[in-house]
Parts: structure tokens; C-alpha cells; sequence
């Protein structure tokens, strides 16, 4: 995921699978996005004819809230349920409502609104004035669908409140849906009194930004990076995963490189192929969209594509290339509504019933709801997507000020035959004295000459005077022909001169705005940080305010030396040591010095024995490793404890399958390690034994694994019970990582 704030006029998200452009987001501050805001509105108008009414809640237009939209609490007392409802008995114009944006302002047309909240979490999504709805996101199949519907009956939802399980709930714990559906039913009450203190219309709740809605809605397992070029951004993002998410928090990352991010990643060319109207087809076809007022049209043509044996084979590799790209261009552009594709003709079923599975499948990520219907008799395929935000198109393109959208515009010759008939129509109307068009440059010069005659032809039959007047201001379609009455000339008096009856340009029909957000409405609810996670996604994370266990971690190549340097830091050994006599006293780590004389001893005990010379590199790898560790922790801050590693539940895993066993490994190095507390171990550490006999107090037991108590360090000459704040931990080193996340 990459994200690019460079720019004030534009934030764009943009996410990348290697250096292929998967989706596209961007967002224009000065236009801001209304979908998902909550208002509280005013009832201006009701039209029974329509079955809707008209909503002012705070926008330039007003909003359309159609009568299904609109909850049964407010209507009028006494509705009973049931047959044909009309909408004038049942609300009043001033009525206020609570009404949330469905569909953003296109065109003309207003708002969509709606009374049936909803409230996107992390992983629910709460409607909590709709009761009937609910449900399992359908994405999502097969067992963990009947798994996530098991987990929401042992839910504890409110009385006339629904909820859906998005696809980021697939696998969560009935914990983690709890927790989000609090802070969501915290957020509603917030909403709900913030209604009841002022009156409408203003705004209640914003949704939230680009950066937020991102992380929340594409941030998946398989995204590996999140990339921000922008230190603000960067810092607001990582506020909101540490809140929400701090599992993900090693994700993110601040790009400084001084290449530009999305240069870096070689999207800019891919990007501004979302903005043309043709596409290149890898093998030499393209497809062409054009957007109408009624649906969105899309041709593909063969072009260059010559890869087939035949033109059977042509065309069906042409339309599965097409049917991947335009699956992907549907995302990049956000291209909603009702979709026509044209498809090359093919004449076997078998080859349109493929294309038709193609475009099945490349849909399958899209985050829209997607209907596709069956290829024609005609090779016309049917389409509908659904509308998550505008278009591409929509918030970054202006209408033509020339041809108006059309994209065409009549020619010199057609627009001056037009303008001389209809001077000659003005011309034949009675007390008619003069005619006057003001018309572009081209058409006032080709009618003044290629036309004279039949300007000449038009005054002399009908005794009038015709004035042209070529317009710098005006272009081609645009004309204007005025007729002027005889008894408007004697008013007005004598006529002015031709070179002044010229009209003033035209207002600029498109001024640039600032980038800057629009800061007229202030959201009346703000969208406050919900409380951690009680449980992590991925590995667990150790807060800095709970102790780390002091002991290192040896790396160690071997497997079998793992498992018991693992087995010595983190918990027992696989049976016990036979030393009755032996007092049960942690082993102090030895100083660096004794370290390297071990493997002198070694070689003592060992000579000319292959099992020897094995316990002594045994001992020397050891001895190296609790050196490191050693000078790790003197090298650490004592105020605050190491970090816990993404390897601890690993470890205790590893115990347990160890103790499990029931049975000793003596390849290991526990015979070296009880031989060398045999011989000048115990000598050494009788009297600090005997100083201090109280300080120590057993390590509580545990139930993991074989149950085995609890193993202390073997790297500190402290017990791991012995700090008050280590003491406080659960013994439980999976209850400790719960409580610390």
C-alpha cells in the first residue's frame, strides 16, 4: 500500500502487487467526500407522486430520501402496518429526521439519503435502527460462515439493533467482535445525543478520511508494506493502527527516498491510463470506454492482435485480455452503474461461456457487489457495479466549456448554413427592421463572403437590414441572432455603431480551487479512538509498560540445542536432574572469563573421546551466547525491560512438546551443564546461597507442557520471581501475553 500526500491538491492511495497497479484512491481535499456522513435534517417538501420526500440537511442541494429509506419511528402515530402507505399521511414538511448519505451528489441530481444508519468498525458493521438486517459478509463461505454465525448468537447485541460481520472478521475471537461492537454502540449514543441537543440541519458525524478508510478497508494479511512519503501522514497513520490495530504496526513505514514514491514503484504511466479513453491490450488489441448519461459502454477491438492460428483463436484471447483489464479498470476508475461490453464475435458457445467465467473470476477482489449477466446473441454483455465513492472521472475531470460534454462540435460550414436560414426565418416576421448575429470568427467570415449573394438576396426581398458582427469572444457552436423590432429601433433612437454592439466574454466557467479542506461544517460527533484490542491478530506485541522476561534468547544452529537452550531459558527440562542432594537454586551465569576457560575443561574430561569433542563445541557455541547475552543486558537501560520477541508463544509451544515426551535427552548439553555444577558450580555459589535464603522464593508451577515448574534464568544470578513487578506476572506465560496486549 502505497500512500502519496505530497501534493495538497491530491492524496492518493494506491495499491501494488510488485509494479502492477491493483487499485487506485484518490481524494481531492477541496471536494469532499459526504457518503457515510450522518446529519441531522429538515423534511422541505413532499412529493406523493414519487413516494419521497425532499431532505435540507446542510449540502447545496437537497437530499431524496424515497420512502422505504425512511424508519417507522417517525412516522405519525396511529400508522398501522400493512398495506399501501402514503407518504403525506405519514410524515409533515419541518419534520426532523437523522439521515445518512447512501449515494453521493452526481450532476444534477442530490444526495441519497437514508434513515437506516449504519456504523463501520474494524470488523462490524452496526445498523442500529434495523433490526431485520444482518448477517455474514458474502465474501465469506462455506464453514466460516456457519462459524461466524454461531459466534454472533453468543453476541451481546442491543434489542432492535443488527450487525454484519465484515470479511476483515473472518477468524476473530468472539472477544475481539465484542470489543468492536462496544465501541460502536458507544459511538451511536454519542450520535444520539448529539441529535437531541440542537436543531437540524448540521452535521453530526463526518466518515472518516482517505488514510482512515484505507487502513480499515484493504489493509489484508497479504499486504506486506505501507508506504507514506509524508512525516504528518505518517504519524496520523501510525495513531491509528497503534490504537486499532498495533499488530500491523511494523508495516508501516516512512518513505524519504528522494525518487518519488510512485515513481519508484512505476505506477505514474499506469495511473494516467486510468484517466484515458483507450487501453493497450498486451497482445495489440485495446478496449475503448465512453461514458453516457444512461450507462457506460465498452468496445474492444482486435487492433494489431495477431497472435491466434485462426480468427476464432484471435478473438478469444482478445476477449480474455480484455476481460482481465477491464475487470481491473473498473477498479482503478471506480466505474458504478450499469456497464455494456461489446466483445468481439465469437461463434462457439464453449469460447463466450470461458469469457464469461474470465471476467467472473477477475472480479472476484473487487470490493463493490458485482451482477454480470450472459454474452448476447448480439456479443453484448451486461454488467452492474455497484457505486462505493465517484468515479475517477467524476471528481478530477470538468465538463468540456466548448462542445459541453459531447465531445463533438458542428463544423464552419453546417453551423453558417444553420445561422443564414434561421436569419432568413426572423427576417420574414412582420415590423421586423434589422437582424443582427454575432458569430464566431470563421462563421461571420464565411457567410460575409462564400454567402454574400444570399445575405444580398434576403435584404433586397424582405426590405430589412442585416448586420453580422464577428465575435473574438465567441467559439464555434455558439452564436446569437437578435431580431429588432420597428418599434423598438425608434425608441432606442439612432442606431450605434457595429463595432459596439459587440457582447462582453463570458464569466469563467471553471475557477481552480485552493487545496485546502473545506472546513464549513464541523462534525458535532468526532471520531474518538476506541480502546486496544483485547486479543492480537497476528504475533503479540509487549507493551513497554509491562516487564519483559530478563532472560536472552541463544540463537543456536542445531535444532536439538535449540530446544534445550529454549527448554533451560523458558521453562524444565524434559525430566529431572537425579541429584537429590543438590539444593533447588538458580545457576549464576559465569563472567565472560570463565566462559572461555570451559572448553579447556572440556578437553580435560573428554580426551580422545568423539562424544567429548562433541559436549565441548556444545559448550563452547553456549558459553559464546551467554557471553552476548551478558553484555546485552549490561548494555540495556535498567529503567526499561527488554522487548519480549515474536518467539515466545513459539517457545512455550516448543516446551510443551518437549515435557509431553516424557523422556530425558541426554544428547543435548544437560550432562554437560550438571557435571560442571558437580565439579566448581556448586562451590561457588554455596555461600550466595547461604547469605540469602530468603530473597529466593520458588518459581511458581505451571500446568503446561508436562507439568513442570517453572524454570529460572540461567543467564542472571537473580531468579525470575525475584523482582516484585516479574513476581506480580502470571505464571502463565500465555495469560502474561493476553494481559500485556
Amino acid at each position: 500500500m502505497l500512500i502519496n500526500a505530497t501534493q495538497p491538491e491530491e492524496l492518493r492511495v494506491a495499491l501494488v502487487d510488485g509494479q502492477k497497479l491493483f487499485d487506485l484512491d484518490i481524494e481531492t481535499p477541496s471536494r469532499e467526500q459526504k457518503k457515510a456522513n450522518i446529519y441531522k435534517g429538515r423534511i422541505t417538501r413532499i412529493e406523493p407522486s414519487l413516494d419521497a420526500c425532499f431532505v435540507e440537511y446542510g449540502a447545496e442541494r437537497n437530499g431524496f430520501l424515497p420512502l422505504k429509506e425512511v424508519s417507522r419511528d417517525y412516522f405519525k402515530g396511529g400508522t398501522e402496518p400493512g398495506g399501501k402507505l402514503n407518504i403525506a399521511e405519514l410524515l409533515h414538511e419541518g419534520q426532523e429526521v437523522v439521515v445518512q448519505v447512501e449515494k453521493e451528489e452526481r450532476g444534477t441530481k442530490g444526495a441519497a439519503l437514508t434513515t437506516f444508519v449504519s456504523l463501520a468498525g474494524r470488523y462490524l458493521v452496526l445498523m442500529p435502527n434495523n433490526p431485520r438486517a444482518g448477517g455474514v459478509s458474502r465474501r465469506i463461505e462455506g464453514e466460516d460462515r456457519d462459524e461466524l454465525r454461531e459466534i454472533m448468537r453468543n453476541l451481546d447485541v442491543p434489542e432492535g439493533m443488527g450487525m454484519i460481520v465484515r470479511t476483515a472478521g473472518m477468524g476473530r475471537t468472539p472477544e475481539e467482535l465484542q470489543w468492536d461492537l462496544g465501541y460502536l454502540l458507544q459511538l451511536w449514543r454519542a450520535i444520539e445525543q448529539a441529535a437531541n441537543e440542537r436543531q437540524a440541519p448540521f452535521l453530526i458525524y463526518q466518515e472518516s478520511n482517505i488514510i482512515i478508510r484505507a487502513l480499515r478497508d484493504y489493509l489484508r494479511a497479504d499486504i506486506n508494506e505501507i508506504l507514506v512519503d509524508d512525516p504528518t501522514v505518517h504519524e496520523q497513520a501510525r495513531e491509528f493502527m497503534a490504537t486499532v490495530m498495533p499488530h500491523n504496526l511494523g508495516r508501516l513505514k516512512l518513505y524519504q527516498d528522494a525518487i518519488p514514491l510512485f515513481t519508484r514503484y512505476q505506477i505514474e504511466s499506469q495511473i494516467e491510463l486510468a484517466f484515458a479513453r483507450e487501453v493497450r491490450l498486451p497482445s495489440g488489441g485495446s478496449i475503448v470506454i465512453d461514458h453516457t448519461e444512461a450507462l457506460t459502454s465498452i468496445d474492444i477491438n482486435s487492433a494489431r492482435a495477431t497472435r491466434g492460428a485462426d480468427i476464432e483463436e484471435t478473438a478469444l484471447q482478445t476477449n480474455l485480455e480484455a476481460a482481465e483489464e477491464i475487470a481491473r479498470q473498473l477498479r482503478l476508475r471506480d466505474l458504478g452503474g450499469l456497464l455494456v461490453i461489446d466483445f468481439i464475435d465469437m461463434t462457439p458457445a464453449k469460447n463466450q461461456r470461458e469469457v464469461e467465467n474470465r471476467l467472473r473470476e477477475a472480479t472476484q477482489l473487487d470490493r463493490a457487489r458485482i451482477q454480470i449477466g450472459r454474452i448476447s446473441r448480439f456479443g453484448l454483455l451486461e454488467l452492474s457495479r455497484q457505486r462505493l465513492r465517484p468515479s475517477l472521472g467524476e471528481h478530477s475531470h470538468i465538463t468540456c466549456p466548448r462542445c459541453e460534454g459531447r465531445g463533438t462540435i458542428r463544423s464552419v460550414e453546417s453551423l453558417a448554413l444553420a445561422v443564414l436560414r434561421l436569419i432568413q426565418e426572423e427576417a420574414m416576421k412582420d415590423r421586423t427592421e434589422r437582424v443582427l448575429a454575432q458569430l464566431p470568427v470563421p462563421v461571420a467570415t464565411f457567410l460575409l463572403n462564400e454567402k454574400r449573394a444570399a445575405l444580398s438576396t434576403i435584404e433586397a426581398r424582405h426590405g430589412i437590414v442585416l448586420i453580422i458582427v464577428p465575435s473574438p469572444h465567441m467559439d464555434t457552436p455558439r452564436y446569437e441572432v437578435t431580431r429588432i423590432r420597428q418599434d423598438e429601433s425608434r425608441a432606442n433612437g439612432e442606431a450605434e455603431p457595429t463595432y459596439k454592439l459587440l457582447s462582453p466574454p463570458p464569466a469563467a466557467q471553471y475557477e481552480p480551487k485552493i487545496g485546502t479542506r473545506s472546513t464549513s461544517q464541523t462534525p458535532a460527533v468526532r471520531m474518538t479512538p476506541p480502546p486496544p484490542s483485547p486479543t492480537p491478530e497476528a504475533s503479540p506485541v509487549r507493551s513497554k509498560s509491562q516487564p519483559a522476561p530478563p532472560a536472552a534468547k541463544p540463537r543456536a544452529s542445531s535444532g536439538s540445542l535449540l530446544k534445550k537452550v529454549w527448554d533451560r531459558l523458558f521453562g524444565e527440562s524434559a525430566a529431572p536432574q537425579p541429584q537429590p542432594d543438590k539444593p533447588e537454586t538458580a545457576e549464576a551465569a559465569p563472567p565472560a572469563e570463565q566462559a572461555t576457560e570451559k572448553p579447556t575443561r572440556r578437553r580435560r574430561s573428554a580426551t580422545g573421546n568423539r562424544r567429548g569433542r562433541t559436549k565441548q563445541r556444545t559448550e563452547t557455541d553456549t558459553g559464546t551466547t551467554r557471553a552476548r547475552s551478558v553484555a546485552h543486558r549490561a548494555e540495556a537501560t535498567p529503567t526499561e525491560p527488554p522487548q519480549a520477541s515474536d518467539s515466545t508463544d513459539e517457545s512455550v509451544d516448543q516446551r510443551g512438546t518437549d515435557t509431553d515426551n516424557g523422556a530425558p535427552d541426554t544428547t543435548g548439553e544437560d550432562a554437560p551443564r550438571s557435571r560442571r555444577g558437580r565439579r566448581g558450580g556448586r562451590r561457588r555459589r554455596r555461600p550466595a546461597t547461604a547469605a540469602a535464603p530468603d530473597t529466593q522464593t520458588p518459581a511458581p508451577e505451571t500446568e503446561l507442557g508436562g507439568g513442570q515448574p517453572e524454570s529460572r534464568d540461567i543467564a542472571s544470578s537473580t531468579p525470575l520471581s525475584s523482582t516484585p513487578a516479574e513476581a506480580a506476572l502470571p505464571s502463565d506465560p500465555f495469560k502474561r501475553t493476553a494481559e500485556g496486549e
